[in-house]
Order: C-alpha cells, then structure tokens, then sequence
C-alpha cells in the first residue's frame, strides 16, 4: 500500500461528507469528494483512486452505477458502501457486486477508516477470485481472473481435481497451462505427492524417450550412468506432459502403449515398471486437425482427452486484464523492492485495447517492462508501456509500403517480410524453432535454412 493512499467519497449529504473526509485525511488518507454521480463517474474516469466510499442513494442516479463502473475500471478498488437502515438489501446486493463491507449510518468514522487501512493492507488476501455476478467465491491462490470464461475453467477444476481422470488442456502459447495443470494437481488426492512437469518440445526428440521413460548405463551413447524417468518420479503423483503435439508418431505409440498397459520399460532394459499416476497433458495445437492430417495418433488423442480444459486466450477475456496487470504491478514492485506503482487510467485503457497474441506472459512482460520504466515515479502511464503495444499496426501481416516513383527493390521488400513473420513467431514461440516451424507450416529443417539465408543465425535461438 502506498505511504497515503486515494480514497473517493461520494454522497449528496455535503457535511456528511466532510466529515467523513476530514476523519479519513486524519488517519493517513488523501482524500476526494463527488456529490452525485455525474461528479464520481468523471473523477474514476481521470484518476484510479485505492478507495471508494459511496452511498447508494444519489440525487441523479444511482449509486449502484458508480460501484459497478469503478469495479470494472479497477478490479482492485475498495469499496465500502454507507447506507441507512431501509438500504440494507442494497447494500447486501453491492457486497455480492464486489464492495468490501457497508457500514449502517450513523456508524464510528474510526471504524470506516479501520475497514479501509485493513483492506489496503498488502497483507490482505488477494489469491481469492470473487465471480462478483454470482456472489461465488472461487480460491485458487494463483489464478487471476472474474470473467464469465475463467469462472468456466474454476468450475472445471472444483470437479476433475479429485478424480483420476486424465485431462487434456488446449489454449495458446502463454494462456497459463501448467499453472491450471500444477491447480488441478494441488487441490486433488495426489496434492502431497510430486507434481512432475515434462516439455515435449523443449529437448531434442532423440532423448525424449530417455527423459520421459528413464534408461540404464550405456542404454545409448553419452548414457553414462542409469535414470530414472519422468514417470517414475511422478509415481504416485501427477505427470504433466506440455506440448504433447510435438511428439513423433513412433513416441506415441509408446507413450500409449504406457497409458494402457500403465506400465513403462527404461530404455536399454526390459524389466517393467508399475506407475500409479494422473496424466495431464497440454497443446497449443489442433490435435483433431493433426489426427485427420495422420501426424497424431487418433487413439492417443481420445485416451488423452478424457476431460478437456480450453484455456481462452487473454483477448477473450479482456474483463481480466485490469485486475492481471495490477497484480503484475503488485509482483514486479515487491520483487524489485520498488514502493507500490499505480496503473493510471489511460495505461489500462491501452491495455485493454491491444489484442495480445502473446496472451498472458506477454502482459506480465510488458507490465515488468512498464515498471521498470517508471523510475521514481508513483504511477505507470501509458507511456512507460512497451512501443509494440502503443503502436500495434506494426506488427501487422503486411507493413505499410510507400511506393516511391523510382519503384522498390521487390525481392529485398519480401526477403525482409518473410525475416520479420519468422522472427515473430519465433518471440511468440520463446525461441522454440520447432514450434515456430509449425505456425509457419513449415518443416524445422527449411526455417533453419531460412534464418541462415535471411542473416538470422539459429543460434541465436533455443536449439529445439
């Protein structure tokens, strides 16, 4: 919490409102005032205040109104409603809305000023994810989301985690699959047990088998000492096999061959091993697209979608990117001993309108990237923001070309298009040539041939 934090109170009883601002500038806070809901709808316009305190009850409109605009532009505002004693069913409908408490007039300015210190208190609990429509509470200590999509996957989660059931997570690059893969593991009968993660795509696919099934000594050259593998270190707990899709058609067939018979043989030895475990796996990838085309197995497929979780991206769920980028803010001011930044209301905005094809990890990037422009400053505008998401148009398919009367050179326009379209999807990709190649439809052999032809060294990148 900063050193004073902003607190907005809002009734049309001006020495009501005084007061209340007088005893709340007492304790520490600063302090705005709005009589009606003109003036508080324009003053959360401009301004992305810690504090609302409101009464319901306003000569121009409804308080309700103003509650419910301020929530959806900072998710993270406390908001306490005052209200008389025939304005408790209100009252009752703001705290399922999303305020904090409501105080019964005429009530101890004190308490007020208690309420607000306790909420905006960093110790407070932030990991509870409140479907404010609803009035149900969903906990998940490291999911961040309200929307109507994330309450979807919450309500997946409350009814698979304690099942054995094997899950399939689909959703892009960035959208956050190990974290709901790690969630489903923590809240199940397996949560003490050892949560193992595995990328498919992440090492080189000769040694995949090696590191998903173990092997002995001298099993292949450089096996200079026996493993175990993945499977054994997740027995009696839960397996997360990320990038399923990347797997060859011949490491299918075993790794189906695992799930059925849950047995597993290490490489070089034919003495089985008996594997009590949950499989989770995920892709970023169409696997009914690959099963009709023949690069996935259609057996694998049905064995592993058993209960599949779509993970939306975050351009679908834009009424969660305020309350992500505050926390974000939250995480990267404590991580680098910084006092507490706010996100001003033309910075969230920005957010807000750009479609993120780097879904999640991309805003929490931006975010780290917007802080650590700030300086000293107390509030992070929409200027600290990254260019590529100030000026998206130019990451468009096809830049703006101006044609100048002695003509351009075509072959270098398109040497350098083609350069840029393998470059972002290698950023999109983390580096990854394997999966890059895969969004350009191209085989991983050729993309590397096209970096070294373009002037872009693979090795500049991940060697996957």
């Amino acid at each position: 919490m900063r050193s004073q934090p902003t607190v907005l109170v809002v009734d049309d009883d001006l020495e009501l409102r005084q007061l209340v601002a007088e005893a709340l500038e007492q304790h520490g806070f600063a302090v705005a005032q709005a009589g009606d809901v003109a003036d508080a709808l324009a003053r959360l316009e401009g301004y992305a205040y810690d504090g609302l305190v409101i009464d319901l009850r306003l000569p121009d409109g409804d308080g309700m109104d103003v509650l419910g605009s301020a929530l959806a532009r900072y998710p993270e505002i406390v908001s306490v409603v005052m209200t008389g004693a025939g304005g408790v069913s209100d009252a009752v409908q703001a705290i399922k809305r999303g305020a904090v408490d409501f105080l019964m007039k005429p009530f101890q300015l004190s308490r007020l000023a208690v309420l607000l210190r306790e909420a905006l208190s960093e110790d407070a609990p932030t990991a509870t994810m409140t479907a404010r429509d609803s009035g149900v509470t969903l906990q998940y200590d490291r999911i961040i989301g309200t929307s109507k999509e994330m309450q979807r996957i919450f309500s997946t989660i409350d009814r698979v985690a304690m099942m054995n059931s094997t899950v399939l997570i689909h959703g892009e690059t960035g959208t956050g699959k190990e974290l709901i893969a790690r969630t489903i593991h923590e809240h199940s009968s397996r949560r003490n047990q050892p949560f193992v993660a595995f990328n498919a795509a992440a090492i080189p696919e000769g040694l995949v088998e090696a590191e998903l099934f173990g092997h002995i000594k001298g099993a292949f050259t450089g096996a200079i000492a026996a493993r175990i593998g993945r499977f054994e270190s997740a027995h009696k707990g839960t397996l997360f096999i990320d990038e399923v899709a990347s797997m060859s058609l011949a490491l299918q067939a075993k790794l189906l061959r695992a799930l059925q018979e849950r047995e597993i043989e290490r490489v070089g030895e034919s003495k089985p091993f008996k594997f009590d475990i949950r499989l989770i796996a995920a892709t970023n990838t169409d696997l009914r697209k690959m099963v009709k085309d023949g690069s996935f197995r259609e057996d694998l497929y049905y064995r592993l979608n058993v209960v599949p979780v779509v993970l939306p991206p975050l351009r679908a769920r834009k009424d969660d990117i305020a309350l992500l980028a505050q926390h974000f803010v939250k995480l990267s001011c404590k991580s680098n001993g910084l006092s507490l930044r706010t996100l001003t209301q033309s910075a969230l905005r920005t957010l807000m309108d750009y479609s993120w094809p780097g879904n999640i990890r991309q805003l929490e990037n931006a975010i780290e990237h917007a802080v650590a422009m700030t300086g000293g400053d107390s509030e992070i505008t929409a200027a600290t923001l990254p260019q590529e998401i100030l000026n998206p148009e130019r990451g468009t398919l096809l830049p703006a070309v101006t044609i100048p009367d002695e003509g351009i050179n075509f072959t270098s326009v398109v040497s350098q298009l083609e350069r840029d379209l393998i470059l972002q999807c290698l950023e999109k990709t983390g580096g990854n040539k394997r999966q890059a190649a895969r969004l350009l439809n191209l085989s991983r052999t050729t993309l590397i041939d096209k970096l070294h032809r373009l002037g872009s060294p693979s090795e500049d990148f991940t060697a996957v």
